[in-house]
Order: C-alpha cells, then sequence, then structure tokens
C-alpha cells in the first residue's frame, strides 16, 4: 500500500514516504468483527494535517507566545476542533466498511491512525419491533507537531486517543403483511471524548516549553452527537436460503463541551448512506447438527457528511464470501458463528479482510 501520511503539525514536519492501510469491518444486526486491509494513495485533505494542531493544544500555544526559547506556532483554533471531530465521526456511525481502520507510517512501521469499532443490534420480536442497537469505538492519531525558535526546530511526537460510543432505539414498521419488509426510525446518540498525551516528546522539550507540553500531555476534548438514522430492512428467509438487504441513512450532529478549555470548541456531521446485503444457502454439509452455510456479501457506503474525503475516499465497497456454522442445535449462547473475506475497494483505496462474525 502506498500513500503519504501527513505528519499534522502547527509547524508541519516532513511526511513521509509510504503507508500501509488496513481496515476490518462491524457485521451488523447481533455481529461483531476484527479488521480489514486496505490501501491508500497520497490523497489527504488539509483537515487531516490539520488535526497535528488541534484543540487540545490552541490554549497552550496561546500562553507560549510570550515563553523564551522553542515555542509552537499557533492555528485556526475552530478549525482544528472540526478536524478532530470530523475524524472521530468514523466511530459514531454504525456502518460495515469503516468500523476500523489502520494508517501505518512504512518509515517507522508505527500507526500513524488507528480505528476500531465493536458494535450490534437487534429486534426484539415481530409481536413487539422495538430495535435496539449499539457501538463501542476507539481510535488513535499519532500527530508530529514541530516547535522552534525561530532558528532552531524540534520534533514533537504525539499520541491522541479517543473513545466514543453510540446507542440507538428504533421502532420496526412493516410494510409488507408478512412483515418481512419494515420502515425503520432510529434516534441515535453519542458520547466521546480525545485526550493528548506524550511519548518521547515531553523529554525532548519539557525545559524550555513547559506550559505547553503540560497542556499536551494532559489536553482533552468531550463531544456528544445526536441525530438519527432510517432504515429499510427485508428478510426473506426460506428452507434453502436466506436473504438480508438493509438500505440506510445515518445523520448525526457532533458537538464538542468541556475539557481542558472552555473556549476550544467543535463542530462535526457524521452522514453516511449505507446499502447492505447478504445471502445463505447450505453447502450440503453438516455440523454441530445443523447445515454449513456458505455467504455472499455486498457493502457499499457513501460519505456525505464531515467525514467526506478526509481520508482520501468519500465511499467504500466490500465484496465477501464465506461460511457459516449454526450451533442453535445445542444450548450455547452463541447461535451462528460466521468467516468471511472481503475485498474492499473505492476511491484510491482497495484490500483484503478477514472477518469473524457471531449472531446471537
Amino acid at each position: 500500500m502506498r500513500g503519504r501520511l501527513p505528519h499534522a503539525a502547527l509547524q508541519r514536519a516532513p511526511a513521509p514516504t509510504a503507508q500501509r492501510l488496513s481496515m476490518s469491518a462491524r457485521q451488523r444486526h447481533r455481529r461483531f468483527h476484527p479488521a480489514p486491509s486496505r490501501r491508500s494513495r497520497p490523497v489527504w485533505r488539509a483537515a487531516l494535517a490539520a488535526m497535528g494542531a488541534a484543540a487540545l493544544l490552541a490554549a497552550g500555544a496561546a500562553h507560549a507566545q510570550g515563553t523564551p526559547g522553542l515555542s509552537l506556532v499557533g492555528a485556526n483554533v475552530q478549525r482544528h476542533a472540526n478536524a478532530v471531530l470530523s475524524l472521530m465521526a468514523y466511530s459514531v456511525v454504525p456502518d460495515l466498511t469503516s468500523s476500523s481502520l489502520s494508517i501505518k507510517n512504512t518509515s517507522t512501521n508505527d500507526p500513524g491512525i488507528v480505528m476500531s469499532q465493536l458494535g450490534g443490534g437487534f429486534t426484539i420480536s415481530k409481536s413487539f419491533p422495538l430495535y435496539l442497537e449499539g457501538a463501542i469505538a476507539y481510535s488513535r492519531y499519532d500527530p508530529t507537531f514541530v516547535a522552534t525558535n525561530g532558528a532552531d526546530s524540534r520534533a514533537i511526537p504525539t499520541r491522541w486517543n479517543t473513545f466514543s460510543g453510540t446507542i440507538g432505539v428504533g421502532w420496526d414498521f412493516p410494510l409488507t403483511a408478512n412483515k418481512e419488509l419494515v420502515f425503520r426510525p432510529i434516534f441515535n446518540a453519542s458520547l466521546g471524548n480525545v485526550s493528548s498525551d506524550l511519548s518521547i516528546g515531553k523529554f525532548a522539550v519539557e525545559q524550555v516549553t513547559d506550559r505547553q507540553i503540560n497542556f499536551l500531555d494532559g489536553g482533552s476534548l468531550n463531544a456528544y452527537g445526536l441525530g438519527g438514522s432510517v432504515m429499510l430492512d427485508w428478510e426473506h428467509y426460506r428452507e434453502n436460503y436466506e436473504i438480508d438487504v438493509e438500505l440506510r441513512y445515518t445523520n448525526i450532529h457532533l458537538q464538542s463541551f468541556g475539557g481542558t478549555t472552555s473556549s476550544v470548541t467543535g463542530t462535526a456531521t457524521a452522514q453516511t448512506a449505507n446499502l447492505w446485503a447478504r445471502w445463505r444457502a447450505p453447502t450440503g454439509m453438516h455440523a454441530f447438527d445443523r447445515p454449513v452455510r456458505y455467504v455472499l456479501e455486498l457493502s457499499h457506503s457513501h460519505y456525505l457528511g464531515s467525514q467526506a474525503g478526509i481520508l482520501g475516499f468519500n465511499y467504500l465497497t466490500t465484496l465477501g464470501t464465506g461460511l457459516e456454522l449454526d450451533t442453535s442445535a445445542h444450548e450455547v449462547f452463541v447461535t451462528r458463528i460466521r468467516a468471511v473475506v472481503r475485498y474492499v475497494f473505492g476511491n484510491n483505496v482497495s484490500g483484503v479482510s478477514l472477518g469473524l462474525a457471531a449472531s446471537f
């Protein structure tokens, strides 16, 4: 995988020449899974590069303008805070194609960006069609800042860790007599936190930029999100095959609050349109007293909000095939286990993944 990962900085450090992009996807509807592998070319927007100068360090930079020695060059606080939340937008939206990704800098073999999500959703029953979903996500972004006194400069590597959670409550309105096709409006709420810590950067410049380093080492930004989704869900199950199709649009508005300094605020909008489909049918083999099924999957996501293009793409498509074991004949908590190999592609992105999923 080839690309260029900018060292986002107040004064930008030289960018490495190559990177590796890998992603893993989240199964939807009572499904959980890990991570694919992808390629990205150097199509990075300024928003991601600007994250290096994000809100977490704006207050510290303002304090340090009158400090002798090395100092960090200030930048637009609002833009950087918005950029932080734009990256968080990938984590708060339930989405098969981008629930987890890792972008690695091959010059250091360290991840520049890492995201992962675990989640699922289900309808309680046909007679009481309350739909519930939830997801928790973690991401880490490793920007490199540059401290300078005009004549000398030093690179300051940092780590920004993001934790977020999203819940959804909806209701199924049947559109057909057999209730196979339903319209599902969903209310979504999200909560997240971005915190910063220094690794070797603190040792390098703690003597000359003390207040800035203290801010970088303990800075934080909180965010909440409110919004909703609308979904068409078709579940067509027969003895010889099963078909699932979901068409979903999600819109969640993210707003920062609290954190290290009340003057740092940011907003972003997470908008995603997604089509997901799955076909399952028996292979003729049996295991655990049940048929072994083969699985075919298709998913396409188009990013319409603040996250569109920030990582070099605005849509992703996955094609997958695998096997499913049915354990429902035995008294175990997990009723089905799936292993699916997926090919992922989009504008300037491609890769392969192996996903594991479970139904309960």
